[in-house]
């Protein structure tokens, strides 16, 4: 086998290969397993397993193969009729035994309305696949808000429903109004402008945007993308009232609050002070009324409480307390007494005795110390020679003696 030969054995593929892998591509492929398709219906044939038919773009003639299978059939919005324009939707189903493609029909749309309810879709696909209708992002409205903002035409009904609303609700309250046009091609960015315009000024506490019902058309600035982000990124909670209440659109959808009517969102945006005026007197009268209770109860505790004192007879016990501490206080005064007398004899008899002893006394009564040159008390004759000088200490005063004679006899 030539070198060739090798290689090309190596890189055929059989057709089956090759459809199955095709196949693979087709339908695993994201964008083809649900994919919309607009086009006119060329041709059409009726089966009895569904209907088959084919798309033909208008301009450039390019064809692709449809089936609508008989279980399907009951559920399109509209049946396919040959010649007129239409949006399908459907995925890519390949089939190996004939080598070719289709696209097996899921739902089929008109051609106008159809488009504007595609691109709708879509566009609502994508937004909540960034998370903007998601509850989370959901804030609550303030429950006593001073000032709001209000974005709507000036000369629509819906700012007359608003105003009214709000002044019987909620007198005294300060509403900043944002005009805006609210319908037709200038629409979008009219109101996004109007509620950037609320930002910068920042006196508002939440902002109310709205208008009156209409036909779908008339409510599609607020299915503008620009409107529906304007909405997403205010700083401030925003409550719709657009259109009536079968009407949705994408802007009540990304709102914090929807109220589908002007007048359902004036009543939510603020509460109504007779209503509020009402529950704070009947919390006044709860409260008075459990102040009430608790002070009856707490009068029935007291009288129990006193007639068991009175049953107790307590005047009496302190009486005898009383007449039992007077008692002790009479033993404490006589034993303090007595024990002061004893005190005030032994001291008396301490002095006496302190008195017979004081040497001052006994000089007194005549009686003399003497006392040698080195102060040593002389008590015996013996003790002195003749010539020695000595101090005698009289009661009053002192001498200076010499010994002429000493005699040791005794007296």
């Amino acid at each position: 086998m030539s070198y060739i030969e090798s290689q090309l054995e190596e890189a055929v593929i059989s057709v089956a290969g090759l459809t199955s892998y095709i196949q693979l591509l087709l339908e695993h492929d994201e964008v083809l397993r649900q994919v919309w398709v607009v086009g006119e219906v060329s041709s059409l044939s009726r089966h009895s397993k569904g209907v088959f038919l084919t798309l033909q773009d208008p301009e450039t003639k390019a064809e692709i193969k449809c089936v609508v299978w008989n279980s399907q059939l009951s559920r399109l919005a509209q049946l396919p009729v040959q010649g007129e324009q239409i949006v399908v939707l459907g995925s890519i189903r390949l089939y190996p035994q004939r080598g070719q493609y289709q696209l097996t029909v899921w739902q089929a749309l008109p051609v106008g309305e159809g488009l504007l309810a595609l691109r709708l879709r879509q566009l609502r696909d994508r937004l909540e696949a960034e998370g903007l209708f998601d509850l989370e992002r959901k804030r609550t409205l303030p429950a006593h808000p001073q000032a709001i903002a209000v974005v709507t035409s000036p000369t629509a009904a819906a700012w007359g429903d608003i105003q009214k609303t709000l002044k019987r609700r909620y007198p005294g309250l300060s509403v900043l109004f944002s005009p805006a046009t609210v319908q037709g091609e200038p629409a979008p960015a009219s109101i996004v402008k109007a509620i950037e315009r609320v930002e910068r000024d920042g006196r508002a506490e939440v902002l109310v945007l709205t208008r009156g019902g209409g036909a779908v058309e008339e409510l599609a600035c607020f299915n503008d993308e620009r409107v529906v982000r304007a909405v997403a990124e205010c700083s401030m909670p925003v409550i719709t009232g657009i259109g009536h209440q079968r009407d949705e659109t994408l802007t009540d959808l990304v709102a914090d609050v929807c109220a589908h009517t002007p007048t359902a969102a004036a009543e939510l945006v603020v509460p109504d002070l007779a209503v509020v005026y009402a529950e704070h007197r009947q919390r006044i009268e709860t409260l008075q009324a459990v102040v009430q209770q608790q002070l009856d109860i707490a009068g029935d505790r007291y009288y129990s409480l006193s007639s068991r004192l009175g049953r107790l007879r307590l005047d009496r016990e302190i009486q005898r307390e009383i007449e039992f501490l007077n008692w002790k206080k009479q033993q404490l005064i006589q034993v303090t007494q007595q024990r002061s007398q004893k005190a005030r004899q032994h001291c008396h008899l301490l002095a006496q005795k302190l008195a017979s002893l004081d040497p001052h006394a006994v000089l007194k009564r005549g009686y003399a110390v003497v006392r040698q040159e080195n102060g040593a008390i002389a008590r015996s004759a013996a003790q002195l020679a003749p010539g020695q000088e000595l101090l005698i200490q009289l009661s009053q005063g002192k001498i200076k003696v010499k010994v002429i004679e000493n005699s040791q006899s005794e007296i």
